[in-house]
């Protein structure tokens, strides 16, 4: 019987997140297996793997929401031995054993083939945190964000916000990032980011409307974070959210959108269709810079994962990190 090294999570007293050979009879239904390359650690993936969030659907869990690796069977035309492929989402890690082992076995409709351009390893270096950054700037695009003003990035430091400063540093925006980090700045500097703000200026209590400045916002903490950038908006102005690091809970006025015209724009990267997937991954292809790439992430071992997941939660951990399981 094949077995391979995986991080499973169980669910007794206590909750346990350990390393153990796991065999391919365990592993969930699904038409394309594949040998998993790397993986990456996400907000989401520290919570599984500590049990400080409740987003395990059943147990025993693999976590990891994303993978990158090469198809080593398969039952959908859509996938031959071989093949390079991708996968973000879709549940993965928490209600399907997900990308933190050597091998997953999933649906061919959960995939994505590399996009020309990347490696694997730079396909986890963006993983759910940069293509969901590439989803939030679409998404600012298509509510006409304005060269003209200074667009916010909260959490610019963490994995998502570094990747949406980058890219929209890369596309003429000037760039203002906020974090609660100081000592960050030259990296943030070193993205594009044309100015660092002090979280704190954000989380602070804000009145109901404050001085237009930012045509366009990427929030990735929300709460009191998110309730201080909507009345920083200029008028037209758009936000697109999604985190919740700083809470879930919003307190704010309408006054952003019935005396501004703020736009409020919810990003989803779980359940995105494969028709935008395709397009946001074309696009981290060719306007992610690859040298900036390479100075988000950081690449570790499995064995290294539950102590960064710890670390992760309390916004330790710069960009992104890469998981190398081959």
């Amino acid at each position: 019987m094949q077995t391979f090294k995986a991080l499973v999570v169980e669910s007794g007293d206590p909750y346990t997140a350990q390393i153990r050979q796991a065999s391919v009879d365990e592993l969930p239904p699904g038409d394309v297996l594949v040998r998993v390359a790397y993986s990456s650690l996400n907000y989401k993936d520290g919570l599984a793997i500590t049990g400080a969030g409740k987003v395990i659907r059943s147990f025993p869990m693999v976590p990891g929401i994303d993978l990158a690796g090469t198809v080593v069977e398969s039952a959908s035309p859509d996938y031959q031995p071989g093949d390079a492929v991708v996968l973000t989402g879709w549940g993965v890690g928490e209600r399907h054993w997900g990308g933190l082992a050597e091998l997953a076995r999933v649906r061919a409709e959960w995939l994505v083939p590399l996009p020309e351009g990347l490696t694997l390893q730079q396909a986890m270096g963006i993983g759910t945190a940069g293509f969901t950054a590439m989803l939030a700037v679409m998404a600012l695009e298509a509510h006409h964000l304005d060269k003209s003003k200074e667009v916010l990035v909260t959490g610019a430091a963490g994995g998502v916000g570094s990747v949406a400063t980058a890219l929209l540093a890369r596309l003429g925006y000037r760039v203002v990032a906020a974090t609660g980090r100081p000592s960050e700045e030259g990296y943030l500097k070193s993205l594009g980011a044309g100015e660092i703000l002090d979280r704190a200026v954000l989380s602070a209590p804000a009145k109901p409307l404050e001085s237009e400045r930012f045509g366009g916002a990427v929030d990735t903490v929300g709460g009191a974070v998110l309730a201080g950038v909507l009345p920083r908006m200029a008028y037209g102005g758009s936000v697109a959210a999604c985190g919740n690091a700083g809470g879930v809970k919003l307190e704010t006025t309408v006054f952003p959108f019935i005396l501004r015209g703020v736009n409020l724009l919810g990003i989803d990267s779980v359940m995105c269709p494969k028709e935008k997937r395709l397009v946001a991954w074309q696009r981290l292809s060719q306007e992610l810079p690859k040298p900036l790439l390479e100075a988000v992430m950081q690449v570790v071992t499995l064995e290294e994962v539950p102590e960064l997941a710890q670390a992760i939660l309390k916004g330790q951990v710069r960009g992104r990190v890469v998981v190398r399981l081959a």
